[in-house]
């Protein structure tokens, strides 16, 4: 029987835990923000809120980032997710570490049927995605808090009770050293999809499982393929199921292996059943040594709402869907750049409540729509009834010739930046704006994040503005959370240089108008006539200002 090597653990960072002063005092002391959870969602609000200059505590029951020994968990990280880091200043270190790449190809057997090329209706800074292990990315966010400071991190903290008020929360907090409790203003969930906080609460996440069951083989092989996302709806080397092969930093190869229905979790993982597989689909002689074998089974649930008051869900404490398409932790992370600026804004005083009700608008409806694209996926590679499979048989058939055909192959509509529904505060809806290359009139590059960057603000990108259009909003653009900046034109303001591009992704090239974009790089508004009156009034409108 051949023998199957196991690579070294990761040596993951651990923090040391540093008893916290409210254990030597008997007093119960309020904090702004707190967030529950240091995974990749709590995480990128807890860098967020730095990066505005907000401060906040994190707490976190363990020492580490990941999962202890070498799970790599969640890998692709979209370009939205790569748009957020990239302003929150750890996308270098990502992008140097991962893996890019934007192509996809789809099997039936040994026949490509489908692929895709990402990039080509991309016009972001950011690649389509970045592979690239979880572990490492929570890492650099935490590095990156660290680094900015305004963030009590709190390792070995774990919450056992909270209790919800009118004006805050209570929280119970159990330490290596003891217990204390303190108050938040605003408290945000972000401990997964295991929620201890939700299930105290009891409330209702409308939860469902499949029994469609998958093995993933972390791997490292010496075979040269393609840095590509390859899909096969019905592997030959894995008994006619699917299988999906990309690879991730450091030369490992992550495979996921689509298993029998009622199979047995312990025994699909073991080294010698994994190794067989991967032998089957690698050849003979291929050298190859496991960095982690994982069995699972998939969920998905999601609430009623995301805000209670004043607790907030967020990531997987809210919404789990199938991983299909990359659509969880990407989730989680936007969810997070959502209400990041908004509790800003308004722990700052400068915007209303009221603001904090539109996380719940925009970011639920998201996770719906989530919800129901990796369903379809999910049954789209695990039919349920013979009408199902004949569908997909004849899909399968006529994708190789046909492209309408191809639309309907489904393994798994990859993560994008969701629109948002129109609301009181969002007339028009919201569209994600990607993350332009821009150059500046005297030559030098910069990129809408970048713009966003400093502070909490709207961006007023102006097209060909006069001296005096600019004038005559002076005076009111001064008192609004917005930085004003001029697409071409000579209007005293600082200025852009004009692109094709840019002009079509912003839908607003008229000479004279504006284009509203939020701090979370949503439109929220073009303004064709940008008057004093109008542009307090679209300010208002996106802050939900009564």
């Amino acid at each position: 029987m051949e023998e199957f090597r196991f690579a070294p653990e990761y040596e993951l960072p651990r923090w040391p835990f540093v008893p916290p002063p409210e254990l030597d005092s008997d007093a119960v002391q309020r904090h702004p923000i707190v967030i529950v959870g240091a995974g990749p969602a709590g995480l990128t609000l807890a860098c967020d809120l730095a990066q505005r200059g907000v401060r906040a505590l994190l707490l976190d029951e363990d020492d580490t980032v990941g999962v202890r020994g070498a799970s790599s968990r969640g890998i692709c990280h979209a370009q939205k997710s790569l748009e957020i880091f990239e302003r929150l200043g750890i996308y270098q270190r990502i992008a140097d570490k991962g893996i890019t790449w934007s192509f996809g190809r789809t099997f039936s057997g040994n026949t490509e049927v489908y692929n895709f090329n990402l990039q080509a209706s991309s016009v972001s800074a950011q690649p389509p995605f970045i592979n690239l292990q979880q572990f490492y990315v929570e890492w650099f966010l935490v590095d990156r808090i660290l680094e900015l400071g305004g963030v009590d991190l709190r390792w070995k903290n774990r919450v056992t009770h909270v209790v919800p008020g009118d004006d805050g929360v209570r929280l119970e907090v159990e330490t290596p050293a003891g217990s204390y409790a303190i108050e938040a203003d605003w408290l945000i969930d972000a401990t997964g999809a295991n929620s201890p906080i939700r299930t105290q609460l009891g409330l209702e996440a409308h939860a469902s499982r499949s029994t469609d069951r998958w093995c993933i083989s972390d791997v490292r092989f010496k075979k040269p393929l393609p840095v590509e996302r390859w899909t096969w709806v019905d592997a030959p080397f894995n008994e006619g199921r699917a299988v999906w092969q990309h690879l991730m930093a450091d030369g490992v190869w992550r495979i996921d292996y689509q298993m029998p229905e009622g199979c047995d979790p312990a025994h699909i993982s073991k080294p010698e059943v994994a190794g067989a597989r991967l032998r089957e689909q690698l050849g003979p002689g291929v050298e190859f040594e496991f960095v982690w074998i994982g069995p699972y089974g998939y969920r998905d649930h999601l609430l009623e709402r995301f805000r209670h008051g004043r607790l907030f869900f967020i990531g997987d404490s809210a919404h789990v869907v199938s991983p299909f398409g990359a659509r969880g932790g990407n989730s989680g992370i936007q969810d997070a750049a959502n209400l990041g600026w908004k509790l800003a804004l308004v722990t700052q005083g400068r915007a209303g409540e009221a603001l904090l009700d539109t996380y719940d608008a925009e970011r639920r409806p998201a996770a719906a729509q989530n919800l129901q694209v990796t369903s379809r996926t999910a049954r789209f590679l695990a039919p349920r009834t013979p009408a199902e499979h004949t569908m997909r048989r004849a899909v399968m058939a006529l994708a190789s010739q046909h492209p309408f055909a191809r639309a309907l192959v489904n393994t798994g509509r990859m993560s994008v930046a969701n629109d948002y529904p129109a609301g009181p505060h969002l007339p028009e809806g919201g569209r994600s704006v990607q993350n332009l290359p821009l150059r500046w009139r005297d030559g030098q590059p910069c990129t809408l994040m970048q713009l966003l960057a400093e502070g909490t603000h709207c961006l007023g990108l102006w097209f060909a503005p006069t001296q005096e259009q600019v004038r005559a909003v002076a005076d009111t653009a001064v008192s609004l959370p917005l930085r004003l900046v001029a697409i071409g034109g000579d209007g005293g303001l600082p200025t852009l240089e004009p692109t094709e591009a840019l002009a079509k992704h912003l839908g607003a090239d008229a000479p004279g108008s504006l284009c509203l974009v939020r701090p979370d790089a949503y439109r929220a508004a073009v303004l064709r006539d940008p008057t004093p009156a109008a542009l307090a009034a679209a300010i208002h409108t996106a802050l939900a200002h009564d």
